[in-house]
């Protein structure tokens, strides 16, 4: 059997007390599934970048696996056919 290569990119940015993290899978047919996150500072936190970072890239990837399950549970869907009564 053939290994696949599969990549996922986190692109990172801040904005004042808000970080936002994008995380992208992409298949070997250039197939894409994209997933989100944010984290916000607190006022009164000492500002560590890597602590917001960290969360809003997590919760990216949390985001990222659903979505990858929902496209593979609509994969399955539709080879499965339509239900016969």
């Amino acid at each position: 059997m053939e290994a696949q290569e599969w990549t996922v990119q986190i692109y990172i940015t801040e904005d004042g007390d808000d970080t936002r993290a994008r995380a992208v899978l992409t298949t070997r047919d250039t197939s894409t599934v994209t997933g989100r996150g944010t984290a916000r500072r607190s006022p009164g936190d000492r500002p560590i970048p890597e602590v917001g970072h960290e969360l809003a890239a997590s919760r990216a990837l949390e985001d990222l696996a659903i979505r990858l399950h929902d496209v593979a549970s609509d994969d399955i869907v539709e080879l499965a056919g339509p239900l016969e009564a």
